[in-house]
């Protein structure tokens, strides 16, 4: 029989950055915690950290185990064990390892990294009957999961019910009424009031798949921001400082968000070496770590256009082409930029302003949309409204915008309707339409000027693309039945109806197939 009493509530495995502010996290929420990490200066760094962190009369909330096995005897029954390690085979290791230590059936393993959703679906399958395997992906980074990520579990619905109580305790928090994240005060304390940035998303897989597109998003709305800088920069020829004061204002309009905020605090710090704008002494060469270019893949598999994520992460492996960058530079021949007038540039800066909202919607839309695709394949359920909400606060592409995308789900749903994208609630068609001039106008200053804007030009295009009633696929089932008997579909007969014309014949004939 265990002593309840003396047991811990959940075990958190791995104390990198993300695990031991997770099991800080947790313990704020008055959840006892054991830890266990293979390196025994990051279990001795947290339980310090614990320490110095707790509030005056509180117990000890967290307790360093040196082997799973003793993790194992310190957790109640059925055990709650979050890893938090990178993904791949250190998911299979330490699940391996578990089942080595005597872990039971309905235990509950969380995987909590950014895993391949379809190795989620397979490390379910894989380890039934043995150990309950669920997952839940993470959003926020080092801040978020120590004072309130967003949460996407998915997996087991009776595990979740387990899981919800302490992922609803941890997760960051939103004002219903505003939309607004409610800031939690200091280590130690937690947010009570407010929705959680966390709901159930669906079976195996769905959450990092749900995740795995929101970074996506993440790649194209970052991307989107650093077209705009440089089109101020190298368009309009305002020094780094001068973009910040911009990117400041857009933020408190409906750009308001989280990428927007940071890039201004970006763009404002001075190089502590040299003085000079520490944006411009940043070798300018991105880093990605492959969810980009998962959810790029996914979009082309499934056929659901989603251009100005692909271009996100086409625009990260141009940069990396540092050096023909640098060659080409002395090469290629570009435009002759005349200087704007105060009153050409101020007049620009609104149309730049209005551009990237467009582009933004236009990117959400993409994004949405391809996990509506997704959820029919997989035969998933997804509340997209609820996934709007979860995003508001916690997560990397946090803003005030969400909130209108989550209403213009409520409100298709409350009619009764499916909308299956976007660009068709009447709150962004309205918008785009009404400022899509002033995209073109800024996309055309950037043609003319020279500067690439492979986000903002390409989500302009799945705009026009999504408009036009009639586009040249008709000519290209031409050419595809010309060299290779493809077949078309006419205009005058019933959808699947499949023709071919004899083009080879001195008399070209169709025929019905």
């Amino acid at each position: 029989m265990q002593n309840h009493s003396n047991l811990l509530d959940i075990g958190v495995i791995g104390l990198g950055v993300m695990g031991k502010n997770l099991a800080l996290n947790i313990a704020d929420n008055e959840y006892k915690v054991a830890a266990f990490d293979l390196d025994n200066h990051k279990i001795d760094g947290l339980l310090k950290q614990e320490e110095s962190e707790r509030l005056t009369g509180k117990s000890q909330r967290i307790e360093g185990c040196s082997n799973l096995s003793e993790m194992l005897s310190r957790l109640s029954k059925p055990r709650i064990l979050v890893l938090s390690v990178p993904a791949g085979a250190p998911v299979d290791g330490v699940c391996g390892a578990l089942l080595a230590a005597g872990i039971e059936s309905d235990d509950i393993v969380i995987d909590t990294g950014n895993s391949l959703w379809t190795d989620t679906v397979a490390r379910e399958a894989q380890y039934a009957g043995q150990f309950v395997f669920f997952s839940c992906a993470v959003s926020g980074g080092e801040m978020g999961a120590r004072f309130g990520p967003s949460l996407m579990p998915s997996g087991d619905r009776k595990a979740w019910d387990r899981i919800k109580p302490i992922w609803e305790a941890i997760a960051a928090k939103v004002d219903p009424t505003t939309g607004l994240p409610i800031e939690r005060q200091a280590p130690g304390h937690s947010v009570k009031e407010g929705e959680p940035c966390t709901t159930y998303i669906g079976p195996a897989g769905a959450g990092h798949y749900v995740k795995m597109v929101h970074n996506g998003i993440e790649y194209a709305d970052m991307q989107l921001i650093c077209e705009a800088y440089q089109l101020l920069s190298d368009g309009c020829g305002m020094t780094a400082a001068e973009i910040s004061e911009v990117f400041e204002r857009w933020n408190r309009g409906s750009l308001n968000s989280y990428l927007m905020e940071i890039s201004a605090d970006v763009l404002s710090q001075a190089d502590p070496i040299t003085g000079k704008p520490l944006v411009e002494m940043i070798l300018d060469k991105a880093g990605q770590k492959g969810t980009g270019l998962w959810t790029a893949v996914s979009s082309l598999q499934i056929g659901c256009p989603a251009p100005t994520i692909a271009e996100a992460v086409y625009a990260r492996a141009v940069s990396t082409q540092k050096s023909q960058r640098k060659q080409l530079s002395q090469l290629l021949a570009g435009p002759s930029v005349a200087a704007l007038t105060d009153a050409e540039r101020c007049e620009f800066i609104d149309q730049l302003e209005s551009a990237l909202y467009c582009a933004k919607v236009a990117c959400y839309a993409q994004g949405f949309q391809l996990m509506a695709m997704t959820a029919v394949e997989n035969k998933w359920q997804l509340d997209f409204a609820e996934i709007a909400k979860i995003w508001r606060a916690g997560c990397i592409i946090r803003a005030t915008f969400l909130q209108s995308i989550t209403k213009a789900y409520q409100e298709a749903r409350a009619n009764g309707d499916e909308l299956v994208n976007l660009l068709m609630a009447e709150s962004f068609s309205s918008a785009l339409s009404s400022k899509q001039l002033d995209w073109r106008q800024a996309v055309a200053k950037a043609i003319l000027s020279g500067v690439p804007v492979p986000c903002i030009g390409s989500a302009l295009a799945y705009y026009d693309s999504y408009r036009s009633e009639t586009l040249p696929a008709n000519l290209l089932q031409g050419q595809r039945d010309f060299f290779g008997a493809h077949t078309f579909e006419r205009v005058d007969a019933p959808a699947g109806e499949k023709y071919h014309l004899n083009w080879s014949h001195s008399v070209r004939t169709i025929e019905k197939l």
